[in-house]
């Protein structure tokens, strides 16, 4: 790896640490009796509302429509993910201070399957808040189920729920461009010198061949 590579790669660790201050995703509400809207931030270990009410409030909304509360405390999930970062970073710094070719494909793959497993867990908690609910609510409208979008706006019922990422996935997002980037650029640096040395044993060989001929 090239210093510029380990450069890249040592921002993009560091740049993880931020999901520990940022909010990774956020979920915002609003309907004519919510003009002011209503939202939820997730964060690497906690759920919170927008404002201090706000978690209440969307509570208080899905129990007319059977859906279950949100309590941070009760997803697994929430416990694990400041350990995965924890690793991802510390395997970032990791690869750039031995600056091993091999090491950061295998820490870049590694990266991209933990997020990935990560919105496809994302959905599938939505989907269960959505689509999982109680016989015994107060607002019962056969067919009709409440899965927020994973990312982007959807109507449901009189609110539009829109779900973007926030300022720490967006910085998971610059960490994961950054490495791809070293990745990038220490693939072709590798490439350049198989195909140098490959043309220099060509050389070789032939100058081999032309002195024998003598």
């Amino acid at each position: 790896m090239s210093k510029t590579s380990r450069i890249l790669v040592a921002v993009a660790a560091l740049l993880l640490l931020g999901v520990y201050v940022f909010p990774l995703w956020s979920v915002h509400l609003t309907a004519p009796q919510y003009p002011e809207g209503l939202g939820m931030t997730i964060h690497v270990n906690t759920v919170r509302g927008l404002t201090e009410f706000d978690l209440d409030k969307i509570n208080n909304l899905n129990h007319y429509i059977g859906m279950k509360e949100i309590h941070p405390d009760a997803i697994p999930e929430l416990r694990i993910m400041p350990w995965i970062v924890a690793a991802l970073v510390a395997g970032g710094l990791l690869v750039a201070a031995l600056g091993r070719r091999r090491a950061l494909y295998a820490w870049l793959g590694a990266f991209a399957l933990l997020g990935l497993v990560g919105l496809i867990d994302f959905w599938k908690w939505e989907y269960d808040y959505g689509h999982n609910l109680s016989p015994d609510a107060i607002i019962k409208i056969p067919g009709m189920s409440y899965q927020p979008p994973l990312i982007g706006s959807k109507e449901l019922l009189n609110f539009t729920a829109s779900s973007w990422p926030a300022l720490g996935g967006v910085l998971a997002g610059l960490s994961f461009a950054l490495g791809a980037a070293a990745a990038v650029l220490t693939f072709r640096a590798h490439r350049a010198a198989s195909r140098l040395g490959e043309q220099s044993r060509t050389r070789a060989v032939g100058a081999t061949a032309a002195a024998a001929g003598r």
